[in-house]
């Protein structure tokens, strides 16, 4: 199976991208990843985040909350660097497509990867924002099969 990044997946990636240099950050990391899902708003990533009410307006605050003044290090994707967390999500993100039966890695996989890696800003944001790993993922499969 080879999986591949979908085109909303991809507009994820540029928004994250875009939404860094908002915070004036040199680097694309977990936060910027999870902000871009609700900012672009379209895929089941996006759904599940509203269900709970996790607006752009919410993760922001609670990411505002979390952001600490030291810069990971970086690893390149694109044109911004990305940090480490970051590239552990897109890994997870295809393992987790891979694990669901999905070929393309979708919002819903990059939300369940920011879900599992651990000590990044983005996964203590849902943490508090309400969301955990196993109900998340039991949300994706259902809406799946209902597809």
């Amino acid at each position: 199976m080879y999986e591949t990044l979908s085109p909303r997946v991809h507009q994820v990636i540029k928004l994250a991208e875009v939404i860094a240099r908002e915070y004036e950050q040199e680097y694309v990391g977990t936060e910027h990843v999870l902000l871009a899902i609700a900012r672009e708003g379209t895929g089941l990533g996006a759904s599940i985040l509203k269900g709970k009410n996790a607006t752009e307006s919410r993760i922001r605050q609670e990411v505002d909350k979390l952001v600490k003044a030291s810069l990971e290090d970086t690893w390149v994707f694109g044109r911004l660097p990305g940090s480490p967390h970051f590239r552990n999500v897109i890994a997870r993100a295809i393992e987790e497509a891979r694990e669901l039966g999905s070929k393309i890695v979708c919002t819903e996989h990059l939300l369940l990867a920011l879900l599992s890696e651990k000590g990044c800003v983005a996964q203590a944001a849902l943490q508090n924002l309400g969301f955990d790993a196993k109900s998340t993922r039991e949300q994706v499969v259902q809406s799946v099969k209902g597809s």
